[in-house]
This record gives C-alpha cells, structure tokens and sequence, in this order.
C-alpha cells in the first residue's frame, strides 16, 4: 500500500544552571536529514539567550549539525527547534538505497567494529546466536533479534544511563530504546555484520477517543543492518516493528555518542537540570 505522510515535530531543550554560565560551546543534532523516503521540508531553531555565534554544517556521516555558542552569562539556556518532515512509502534504511553494495565497502566496514557503547561479552555472543543461525538471510536474523529483545527485556525508564555499559542491560534484561539499539548493534557486530544506530522521533498513537498529550512524544533510537542485496534496513526493537511511515529519522552513526541530539561544554561551577519536551503532529 502506497502512503505519504506529512509531521510537524517540536523539540524543547530547556537547561537550568544553578550557578551562572559564562560561556557555552554546543552542538546540536537536531535537524531531521533526508533520505530516498524522508525530505525535511524546513528547520527552525530559536535559541535563548541569542547565540554569538551560529553555523552549520554536515558532519563525518552525513548529519546536519548546528553549532552556537553563548558568550555572555547566563542562567537558563533553551533550544526550540521545529522541523516539518515528509515521509513516503519505501524500504525504510538509512540511505533507502536497494542495490547491492550501494554504499561504499569502506563507509560499511565503519560499521563492523565495537565502541564503547556497544562492546560485547561471551553472553552477547551467545545471545546474538540463537538468531544468526547458519543458512539463515542477514534480514530474518535482524528481525528474529528485534522480536527476542522486545520479549525477553523490560522496558525501564530510569534504570540506565547513556554511560550504563550493554554488557549491563544484557544481564539486568532492563532498558529503553537507547539500550535496546545498542545491545542490538553488539549482537549483529559480535556476529561479524555491520550494523548502526539510528536517532529520530516515532509518532505515538493513543487509543481511540483518547486526546494526544502534547509533548508526550520523545526521541527515539533503533538499529540498521547493511544487506549487500538490500542496503540499509531499519529495525525498532523497542516496538517490535520495522521502520515505516511512523519513523522520523535525524541522523545515524556508530552509537549514541556519534549523534547525540545536544551535546556542549559550559564554564561554570555549578550543576544544572535538563528538561526535554517533543511533540511529533501528523499534519496529512
């Protein structure tokens, strides 16, 4: 069935110092990219207080990245962006490219090593097995994964954090999407395949009758597998769904850390919260 789909997503960042902040150097993450069945329509990002400096550029793997830094003291610092983004039917993959080898051996062969973030043991080894088994397609041994995540691990808010090693959420059997991709990525490079990690946004659905919460969306990850016959296939292990027209893609890389939807460096002596608020809106 053919589809296209129109969203209007808004992403709120709000950082509150509890000592003032002199100066800060950031990089945001937050541009939706486009690909073969996803164009970003348009991008607006208002931040608070007014940046001193502000560029843009595209980095190692393609993503749109903005820099800005503030230059004059401050104690609250808020990053508005909205973005509107159409979606079309097709295989949902990083690059949507079909064909064998699409992309180049040595942009793939990035893809085949661990990080810190998804370093593997003897048990994701194993773990990882049960689905790769011998005679088996690369596509059917990534969604036979997916599928034993979403039983086997309890979705946790709270029990982890970007620092929390996957060899950690293996034997806890506790985490969320972020853990979830990541223990996925260690499986299918433990196995020998590349495989990476894939940010963005996912439109929730309530029930029937039920009024959508504003700002009850968050941001998402799941985790792409590189078939020479199919290029890049997206799995969401958190939903146990392949990618589709609900999927909203930022950007990808080798882990969280490579796509980081806001990271930075502040001078300052004190500590601070953080607030995120998303809203993904079909508007056709």
């Amino acid at each position: 069935m053919n589809w296209r789909r129109k969203y209007k997503i808004s992403h709120r960042t709000t950082y509150t110092y509890f000592e003032p902040v002199s100066v800060c150097h950031n990089l945001l993450r937050l541009a939706p990219r486009d690909t073969l069945t996803q164009v970003c329509r348009h991008v607006a990002v208002k931040i608070s207080p007014e940046p001193d400096t502000m560029r843009e550029y595209e980095d190692f793997f393609g993503n749109k990245v903005i820099y800005f830094s503030i230059e004059k003291e401050h104690a609250r610092l808020t990053v508005d962006v909205q973005s509107e983004v159409e979606i079309f039917d097709g295989l949902r993959g990083g690059n949507g490219a079909p064909s064998p080898m699409a992309s180049a051996p040595e942009e793939v062969r990035q893809y085949v090593f661990e990080t810190p973030m998804t370093g593997w043991n003897e048990e994701i080894e194993a773990y990882a097995r049960v689905s790769f088994q011998p005679g088996r397609s690369l596509v059917d041994a990534a969604g036979d994964l997916m599928r034993r995540i979403y039983t086997d691990f309890e979705f946790t808010p709270g029990f982890t954090t970007v620092a929390t090693p996957v060899v950690v959420v293996m034997r806890e059997r506790k985490g969320v999407c972020q853990d979830y991709a990541h223990l996925a990525i260690a499986c299918v490079r433990s196995m020998g395949f590349p495989a990476r990690y894939v940010s963005g946004y996912i439109e929730t659905v309530p029930p029937e009758g039920v009024e959508k919460l504003i700002g009850a969306d968050a941001s998402h990850a799941w985790f792409s597998v590189y078939d020479p016959a199919m290029g890049w296939m997206d799995f969401d292990p958190t939903n146990n769904m392949i990618a589709g027209e609900q999927h909203i893609t930022i950007g990808w890389g080798r882990d969280y850390a490579d796509i980081a939807p806001m990271k930075g460096i502040i001078l300052s002596s004190g500590s601070h919260g953080l607030r995120v608020s998303v809203d993904v809106k079909r508007v056709s």
